[in-house]
């Protein structure tokens, strides 16, 4: 028996766009075809698409992913492992910061001095005053909200230009690291979190590293933040968390 592209799509609850990916990266091929040449799924590639959303639901890259199915010297322990440490990190932050969360979106900035044509210029149709308010009532009693009101009032639109040029590159940086598959507890994804914590400190608030890891959470966990990221590069949002949390550990 076999399915069409749809049904597995919905029986899996992905879209049939990613399952056009799997196949055309060489993921998961499915093993048959119709007359038409339409793609045709049997019960092992159900069962091949079963395992590899259980690795990306862990947080793995596709490529890595890849390599846990295909790749006869890869250790799947190891890999597990790896991932637990970071998972458990991940859940100890968590819990000590259940008590009290106390940050600021540092990609929404606030107090800007900008006509509303310079914020186009700089913003795009992303420029932050739709979120103001909300950040406001969140934040608006924290160091940190005050610290980013006082620097961001200080700022000219070449200024933000800069703040979003020196971020843009470390994003593209952590999405290039993604895309080689290095893991997010490398040395370098974690010096490429620090690089992203310290530009926060210097252009926004003092980010200490627990903060830090509540801002990676919430790219995950806040829709807005996750179509940012994910509109760099597919599980970008996932790997900069993990790296952040990997970062954090590292430093105590």
């Amino acid at each position: 028996m076999s399915w069409s592209v749809g049904q597995v799509a919905a029986f899996a609850g992905v879209t049939v766009r990613t399952l056009h990916h799997y196949d055309e990266i060489g993921l998961l091929v499915p093993g048959g075809r119709s007359h038409a040449g339409h793609r045709r799924y049997g019960d092992d590639d159900l069962d091949r698409l079963q395992q590899i959303l259980f690795y990306r639901e862990l947080g793995f890259p596709l490529d890595e992913v890849a390599a846990l199915l295909d790749d006869p010297d890869t250790d799947p322990r190891e890999h597990l492992r790896r991932r637990h440490r970071l998972l458990t990190a991940r859940i100890h932050r968590l819990q000590e910061m259940a008590a009290a969360v106390e940050t600021a979106m540092e990609a929404k900035k606030m107090g800007i001095n900008l006509t509303p044509e310079e914020k186009f210029e700089v913003f795009g149709d992303h420029y932050p005053d739709q979120y103001a308010e909300e950040v406001e009532q969140r934040w608006g009693d924290t160091d940190a909200y005050r610290e980013s009101q006082r620097k961001a009032a200080s700022y000219t639109k070449d200024d933000w230009k800069r703040i979003n040029d020196e971020l843009n590159t470390v994003h593209a940086r952590v999405g290039e690291l993604l895309g080689r598959g290095v893991p997010p507890d490398s040395e370098e994804a974690m010096d490429a979190a620090e690089e992203h914590r310290r530009l926060i400190t210097a252009n926004h608030y003092t980010c200490s590293h627990e903060m830090h890891t509540c801002l990676g959470e919430m790219y995950v966990a806040d829709e807005r933040f996750t179509a940012f990221y994910e509109a760099i590069r597919p599980g970008l949002a996932v790997y900069l968390r993990d790296a952040i949390l990997a970062n954090a550990a590292r430093n105590g």
